[in-house]
């Protein structure tokens, strides 16, 4: 199914009952909705939620704005050292637009949302800008953006901006590196769920340069913190203890701006949603949602 806005189109789709409570998923940079594992969602529906999974722009099935060409990744980290807003042809308020398109789509009024990484930072803009659209908030290994705090791990930082082979069988193995190192330390690594999930998001659509537009939206979009303060929406904010790209000082920082935010921090884990953590999540999840039903 696809929602328009504007000139964008956006890719979804919808598990579970049609009078389940809708749970809308939002994944980070550089990845699908697929990247919400099949049998994660079926929990989440299990719990009485009709989950909706979107591909946000430039990834996946939705609309590549490749007329806006690739933009300079190191140009737009050097102009934030700077204290300068980097060029972008959109920012995460164009994404969070997205989502509410989404919504707006299946005629829902408003909707329990989370995110992960860099949609987390949608979701929270999404609670931000559109309030009445969001039920409750769940950020998941996700950050305010605020300047002052620190950085990914050096390990981590350079898995990011290492070059993507467009070769498939190259693209597959830089995907097992990458959560090699910023996955789990606390958990098991499931090489072959890594290397299934790569392949399968290969095949459906790849797109370097459309990940470099995220990342720059991303940049360009400065810091939510003084805004969530003026939140009140019940919020979520889920982190690992582990996490090496984005620290759970992040996590910290979100639970913290957001008044009255539940913080859940799981021991272990990185910037990955391993199959064991899946039980705490579902959980923790559905007891926010039932409780703000």
């Amino acid at each position: 199914m696809r929602a328009h806005v504007g000139d964008v189109e956006i890719e979804y789709e919808v598990l579970g009952p049609a009078d389940g409570r809708p749970l809308v998923l939002i994944m980070g940079l550089a990845s699908q909705m697929i990247h919400w594992d099949d049998e994660l969602c079926a929990l989440l529906v299990a719990e009485g939620h009709r989950v909706i999974r979107l591909d946000n722009r430039d990834v996946g099935c939705s609309t590549h704005l490749s007329s806006c060409g690739m933009p300079s990744v190191p140009a737009a980290f050097a102009a934030v050292a700077r204290g300068e807003r980097p060029l972008a042809p959109y920012t995460l308020s164009d994404m969070a637009t997205d989502v509410k398109g989404v919504l707006d789509a299946l005629d829902l009024p408003a909707a329990h949302v989370v995110g992960v990484s860099m949609g987390g930072m949608i979701a929270q803009t999404l609670a931000i800008e559109h309030p009445a659209l969001v039920k409750t908030l769940t950020s998941i290994m996700s950050t305010t953006g605020a300047r002052d705090l620190p950085p990914a791990e050096p390990k981590a930082m350079a898995v990011l901006v290492t070059p993507v082979p467009r070769e498939r069988e190259a693209n597959i193995e830089r995907a097992v590196a990458t959560f090699r190192t910023i996955g789990s330390p606390g958990f098991p690594f499931d090489e072959a769920r890594v290397r299934a999930r790569a392949a399968r998001a290969y095949d459906r659509a790849f797109d370097p340069a459309g990940v470099a537009r995220q990342m720059t939206a991303i940049l360009a979009s400065g810091s939510r913190r003084e805004r969530l303060r003026a939140l009140r929406i019940p919020t979520l904010v889920i982190h690992g203890t582990g996490d090496p790209l984005v620290p759970l000082a992040c996590g910290v920082d979100t639970a913290d701006a957001v008044p009255g935010a539940e913080r859940l921090f799981i021991e272990g884990m990185g910037h990955d949603l391993p199959r064991e953590a899946w039980p705490t999540i579902v959980g923790a999840i559905t007891r926010l949602t039932r409780a703000h039903a």
